[in-house]
């Protein structure tokens, strides 16, 4: 049987309305490029033949040495605050957005090039990317889709037979990835900052007829977008810090007008609670630690609300200033009503009480200091709401910090209907009992770079269904063991 080359129909909006806002750009052109992942879930959510991404014609386009027919391939710009300081131009200087395409349910997605070589915004890089962070942001990016999250995904990961210098020769790849859109808060802060107030506008407009339509002939539609980001990343990084991840580079350049986690450079799951946990390595203060991930969430929205209070009341400078305040100031209460519901769900309960936002945070603070592991500790417990929590407890350190909590989350579930049964299957519902393990992915990534990629594989298959406890995959449950060490990450690319 003969496979043919992928067919991509492409309807590329970006390029065609918003000139001015990109530079059209090839990727460069790689000695042997083979697709080695292939996502096929996606691939035919995007009306693609998984196998046709296999043949060397569609490691071609993955890899970004050929673009196919219809694609409108660009580099980005936008600009960005990093670490607090800000940079005038950023821009896709190791990728290409190769175009966008309408999926099976009428989405529009964006498929984008990750590591496809040198553009005019690499800033003296070399464009390029290699095999270890390219499947970790594969792995970990279908993991938060597996997990409900809103994420750009991973549609193939393709190796481009070339050796990159990273700390050594590692094998080079490119990442093709999928979002709803490219466009993030550094897109408007490049315009924003040079005072071109009509491409804020015109990407504004662009921002909501792709992203809130519904709002296109609002009188406030400038200031009803900006709310709805607002509200987009509160749910967002609640449900981060639900599932105990930490982005580690929450650059305003990297974080969505969409509501999608992007970028998955020195990203990493929590081991044991800490709510000072940074994995990054170059994040040596702190900046984004697990626990401060909302507070930067804020004030990079504050950054976004610079850009659009020309437009919110451009005859009113203080009342536009007022307004989006106001609006920024929502931020902290859709925060905790988000992680709120969350916890409600984790903890068993479907009934809504004021005290329960004392049962959640008194959590916490048992959890802090006692190396917790945060992901077991949620499926352990749901074993206990017919039981004495001794399970539980053997987790901490000091089991007497669990045993008041316990306490009173077993008087709090006296005021449930359900049967323990079904409180415990409710919980096993939203509490994974697979994650992306960092031990077990710098196993796969190892393995990776030797040219062995079924631990990837293996490891991608088993998050795909991360609340099902299955046999044989015991180990995928198991925390890091304890000569892991502390777990430093790098962006890599």
């Amino acid at each position: 049987m003969t496979t043919h080359p992928p067919k991509f129909t492409f309807d590329n909006t970006y390029a065609r309305e918003l000139r001015g806002f990109y530079v059209p750009w090839e990727g460069a052109q790689v000695p042997s490029p083979q697709t080695v992942l292939v996502n096929d879930e996606l691939a035919r959510e995007l009306k693609l033949d998984p196998a046709a991404l296999a043949t060397s014609e569609g490691a071609a386009n993955l890899s970004g040495s050929h673009s196919p027919d219809g694609a409108a391939p660009l580099a980005q710009v936008y600009a960005g605050h990093q670490f607090g300081g800000f940079s005038p131009q950023l821009g896709d200087g190791r990728a290409i957005l190769l175009g966008e395409i309408i999926d099976t349910h009428g989405k529009r997605r964006d498929l984008h090039l990750k590591g496809s070589g040198r553009t005019p915004f690499s800033r003296g890089g070399d464009g390029k990317a290699v095999i270890g962070p390219v499947l970790r942001e594969y792995i970990v990016g279908e993991a938060m889709h597996a997990l409900g999250i809103p994420t750009t995904r991973a549609l193939a990961a393709t190796t481009t037979g070339e050796d990159i210098f990273r700390e050594g020769h590692k094998p080079g790849a490119v990442l093709a990835r999928v979002a709803s859109s490219h466009i993030r808060v550094g897109t408007f802060q490049f315009f924003a900052a040079r005072g071109e107030t009509d491409k804020v506008r015109q990407l504004a407009d662009y921002t909501i007829a792709r992203h809130d339509p519904d709002l296109a002939d609002d009188p406030e539609k400038y200031l009803k977008l900006l709310s709805r980001v607002i509200s987009r990343q509160a749910e967002l990084i609640a449900n981060w810090v639900l599932a105990g991840f930490v982005h580690g580079v929450m650059n305003t350049d990297n974080m969505t007008i969409s509501g999608e986690t992007i970028d998955y450079g020195p990203c990493a799951f929590l081991d044991s609670y800490d709510p000072d946990a940074v994995f990054s390595s170059i994040d040596e203060g702190g900046r984004y630690a697990y626990g401060k991930q909302p507070v930067l969430a804020q004030w990079n929205l504050a950054r976004l609300a610079e850009c659009l209070v020309p437009l919110i009341n451009p005859d009113d400078a203080d009342d536009a200033v007022r307004q989006a305040t106001n609006a920024l100031n929502t931020f902290p209460a859709l925060y905790q009503d988000a992680w709120l519901k969350g916890m409600r769900a984790k903890l068993g309960l479907a009934t809504e009480l004021e005290q329960d936002i004392d049962l959640a945070n008194a959590l916490t603070e048992a959890m802090k200091g006692q190396d917790v592991d945060y992901t077991g500790f949620f499926r352990q417990l749901a074993t206990e709401v017919g039981d004495d929590g001794a399970s539980t407890r053997a987790l901490f350190k000091d089991g007497g910090t669990f045993d008041h909590w316990f306490e009173h989350w077993k008087s709090r579930l006296q005021l449930e209907t359900a049967t323990a049964q079904e409180i415990t299957n409710r919980m096993n519902a939203v509490n994974p009992i697979y994650i992306p393990r960092n031990h077990k992915v710098e196993e796969a990534l190892a393995e990776a770079e030797n040219g062995n990629y079924e631990r990837a594989q293996s490891l991608v298959q088993v998050l795909k269904d991360p609340f099902t406890e299955r046999e044989g995959l015991e180990t995928y449950a198991k925390p890091a063991p304890k000569d892991f060490g502390p777990y430093r990450t790098f962006c890599g690319t």
